[in-house]
């Protein structure tokens, strides 16, 4: 085995008018002469708005019926977009994109140097005092070579030769930091006698030990016959700090592994109460040792971790979705049934019939939501870094001048999806189209895209400001609180466009509930372009119309879990799903 050592060290907000006269059916323009609203007498500003008729409904129910269809000829049938066509939140969609716009720049190889191939057997003292010769420049030879063997995962009698030599000339001694790399090493081995003999050593010596000893000796114990050990140490560990998820999980393991079912079960209660998230394979491990066993009190603990995934939007893997479904087919008497299955966009199930929860908030969610954006992302957030109170509230005040909106588009995000392609004509024809069905859109843009250079015609922002209300901030602003606040203040039924995913924005709120709400909105309200073709319409990636959560009726139970090679970021969400329902 080779190792390859590498040796690297203020203006006012420009409120657009509308030049333009020669308006289609049922679109005109008034103009407002009003005061600064920050009280500032001296200025005064002319205005130009869009007015619409009253909500849209139905062209926006048009537009995102248009969104699930494909093709150019589809329009007019019934036809669904196969599940095949993933939305911008499935698993894997960031992956394919990034596959398809990759960066023009080659990631830069870091050099490599100082090459040293790893002893493959145990060596003598000789032996390792000519290596360290060869490595003089190295000022703790013996802990980096071992460091070495830990990341290369060498052979436990190998690293053994160098505490062995280490001891030698120590009258006996190994030092702590080298006997928990060994220790790391026995473990990743399942070298039990080693790992007994390394924590009699520590035990003897130390009379307490740190996170990262204590950690290997617990998952090293757990599953050996004294296990009960590692349950001391856990609990030695607790007078210092909490213990970590994992330190948990193996001590969870170990008691289920040797039949303590109370141990594991009281731990994970203890785990839960320190508002530790468990690890899935901790949970995974409840299902395994519950197949065949028919206890009402065991059964419904299990489903209680099914409702611990929902409420906390968690996703087991396709190995764990295994385990659920082999232990419901396995309770005996129950007479459940699981497939693996994907959901239409209708939010069908292909496999059972039944109709997943919508995605949609409720009413109070979506008040509540809207209370707490407006609040701490809006009021409360970051925002004035990029902008100012007084710029925000004449943003604020123009929005209550309006009719509500039916689409928020991110003018500047939107004109930059395809970079070959000019930005001021992307954006027309976004807005054009959007246009064409009769809805009421505001284009959230920057000052300089007014001014004529290349990529920003003016001729074709003039088209923009005809189709569109627009509003144009200073060019150092930050765009996501003014589309946040436009899209929430117009109502439920408003969608917004752009690529950015608001993780920083989602981030500020105060607890996971309202998290969830808002990426629950977000998903539901956030339109992505897929494709545009010069002269031919824009494609939309459809919406989500079901919450991918862990979900019930009773005699039914959908789990959305993790495809083992597929790729899913924080901010997406599986497409597929294990169907579990009792028969009939």
């Amino acid at each position: 085995m080779a190792f390859y050592f590498t040796g690297v060290r203020s203006f006012p907000k420009l409120w657009k008018s509308n030049p333009y006269l020669g308006l289609g059916q049922g679109h005109s323009y008034v103009s407002l002469f009003l005061k600064d609203c920050d009280g500032i007498r001296n200025q005064q500003k002319w205005f130009s708005l869009k007015t619409m008729s009253p909500q849209n409904t139905k062209a926006m129910n048009l537009l995102i019926a248009k969104v699930r269809y494909g093709r150019k000829g589809d329009e007019g049938s019934n036809k669904q977009v196969s599940s095949e066509s993933p939305h911008m939140f499935a698993a894997g969609a960031a992956k394919k994109r990034s596959q398809m716009n990759p960066s023009s720049k080659d990631h830069d190889l870091l050099p490599v140097g100082n090459i040293i191939q790893l002893p493959t057997k145990p060596l003598n003292s000789e032996e390792w005092d000519k290596l360290k010769e060869e490595f003089k420049e190295k000022a703790n030879f013996e802990n980096w070579i071992i460091s070495q063997m830990v990341k290369c995962h060498s052979s436990v009698d190998v690293a053994k030769s160098v505490l062995a030599w280490v001891a030698a000339k120590n009258s006996g001694i190994v030092g702590y930091d080298l006997l928990v790399k060994y220790l790391s090493l026995c473990v990743f081995h399942k070298q039990t006698s080693e790992i007994i003999d390394v924590y009699e050593i520590m035990k003897a010596r130390y009379k307490c030990l740190e996170p990262a000893g204590s950690t290997l000796l617990i998952r090293g114990l757990s599953h050996t016959d004294r296990w009960r050990e590692a349950l001391l140490l856990l609990e030695d560990m607790r007078k210092v700090i909490t213990p970590s998820k994992r330190n948990y999980n193996d001590c969870i393991q170990g008691a289920l592994f040797h039949q303590d079912v109370n141990v594991a079960w009281n731990l994970y209660q203890e785990l839960l109460g320190h508002d530790i998230v468990p690890m899935l394979e901790t949970l995974k491990a409840f299902f395994d040792f519950g197949k065949d066993i028919k206890d009402d009190q065991y059964s419904n603990k299990l489903q209680d971790i099914l409702l611990y995934l929902r409420n906390n939007q968690l996703y087991p893997g396709e190995s764990f979705a295994h385990s659920i479904k082999t232990w419901f087919e396995s309770v005996p008497g129950e007479q459940w049934k699981g497939q693996f299955t994907t959901i239409q966009q209708s939010g069908q199930c292909l496999g059972c019939g039944k109709t997943l929860e919508s995605i949609h908030l409720s009413s109070e969610e979506y008040e509540f939501l809207k209370g707490k954006i407006m609040n701490d992302v809006i009021d409360g957030g970051d925002q004035y870094k990029k902008t100012t109170p007084q710029e925000l509230k004449r943003f604020q005040n123009f929005v209550k001048c309006c009719p509500p909106f039916d689409i928020v588009i991110d003018g500047l995000n939107v004109a930059k999806m395809f970079p070959k392609a000019r930005e001021s004509q992307v954006l027309l024809d976004v807005v054009s189209q959007l246009a064409k069905q009769n809805l009421h859109v505001l284009v959230l843009g920057r000052k300089h895209m007014l001014t004529q250079n290349s990529r920003w015609r003016k001729d074709d922002m003039e088209k923009v400001q005809k189709h569109a209300s627009c509003f144009f901030a200073d060019n150092i602003s930050e765009d996501d609180p003014y589309l946040l606040y436009a899209t929430l203040h117009s109502g439920n039924h408003c969608k917004f466009i752009t690529n950015d995913l608001m993780r920083d924005h989602k981030a500020c709120l105060p607890d996971a509930r309202t998290q969830h709400l808002f990426f629950k909105w977000q998903q539901a309200h956030q339109l992505a372009i897929t494709s545009r073709h010069p002269g031919s319409k824009i494609t939309f990636q459809h919406i989500l119309n079901y919450d991918t959560v862990v979900q019930t009726t009773g005699d039914s139970w959908h789990v959305p879990y993790d495809e083992e090679l597929v790729e899913r970021y924080s901010y997406e969400v599986p497409t597929r799903w294990l169907c579990l329902h009792r028969k009939t």
